[in-house]
């Protein structure tokens, strides 16, 4: 029994399919349809039952995937002692990202990452805010920057870094021709929306909510470069940080409506419980950074 074949065996538990549980363990699907029948062989039981619905547990496979669980941090605490025993710390941690790495300080934790602990290794996964969340609760990251409006999170651990202002783009061309004087005139303008799993979403569900409307769904878009590339198109206005919409402002490309303003937060997450101590080094550096 290989300890890669026990991590494609709780991959496939946690995906119930072989090609996303391929994804997440970078290898082939057979590959891990060979590890798992392998194991199946050596254990002397059926953990899977195969449909064409996908994988599900065996009620043998559901007793052995939490004692599969156990062995890999059994592993992995005997790695984190052996590095501790050298005097370094070894690793790669998944890190979910927003899309832009400068607001995120994330070259001056690099560098600092790669001086001091040259063992640990980083795999950014670029995702929106909430999309990272649900990654952070399922185990397929292991720590996330996000746009998050609360202080706290469940079964999170949420530390705020930076608050973030946040303003109104409205394209040149209804600055030029009609500039909007009323909240209700600027809602009417055409508007770009972001996914429900993105940080902004919240900022413009309470700005129309409080004048009873839904937010519009018609223009849609993912990163903050897109809606600014969007409404400096004249497609519509839009929610963006503040810092984003002024470097635009001063690009010529746009203007900020000056009647709102509203805030959320960029913030380190983790799970709650013990870490480990690749990212115990991580989280400090980053924590050391937005000090400086």
């Amino acid at each position: 029994m290989e300890l890669y074949q026990l991590k494609s065996f709780l991959a496939v538990v946690a995906e119930r399919n072989l090609t996303r549980a391929a994804e997440k363990v970078f290898t082939s699907v057979p590959a891990v349809s060979a590890q798992i029948k392998a194991l199946e062989e050596e254990l002397g039981v059926q953990l899977f039952e195969r449909s064409s619905r996908g994988m599900t547990l065996t009620p043998a496979g559901e007793k052995l995937a939490e004692e599969a669980r156990r062995t890999l941090d059994a592993a992995q605490r005997l790695r984190h002692a052996a590095a501790q025993i050298r005097g370094d710390v070894q690793g790669v941690l998944r890190m979910g990202t927003v899309s832009d790495p400068i607001s995120l300080r994330l070259g001056d934790v690099l560098v600092r990452l790669a001086e001091r602990h040259p063992g640990i290794g980083l795999q950014l996964m670029q995702r929106l805010s909430l999309q990272s969340v649900q990654a952070l609760r399922r185990g397929d990251v292991d720590c996330a920057y996000v746009l998050h409006d609360n202080e706290t999170a469940e079964g999170l651990i949420v530390n705020r870094l930076r608050r973030m202002e946040l303003a109104i783009a409205v394209p040149r061309r209804f600055a030029d021709r009609e500039w909007p004087v009323s909240r209700d005139a600027l809602l009417s303008l055409p508007w770009i929306g972001t996914p429900v799993v993105c940080g902004l979403r919240a900022a413009a569900e309470r700005l129309f909510q409080s004048a009873g409307r839904e937010p519009p769904h018609s223009l849609m878009a993912e990163t903050e470069s897109a809606v600014r590339g969007m409404v400096a198109s004249g497609l519509g206005a839009a929610i963006l940080r503040l810092d984003q919409a002024q470097a635009a402002v001063d690009a010529g490309e746009l203007r900020i409506w000056p009647h709102w303003q509203d805030e959320t937060w960029l913030c380190w997450l983790q799970k709650e419980g013990p870490e480990e101590h690749a990212l115990t080094a991580v989280r400090e550096l980053v924590e050391e950074v937005w000090r400086d």
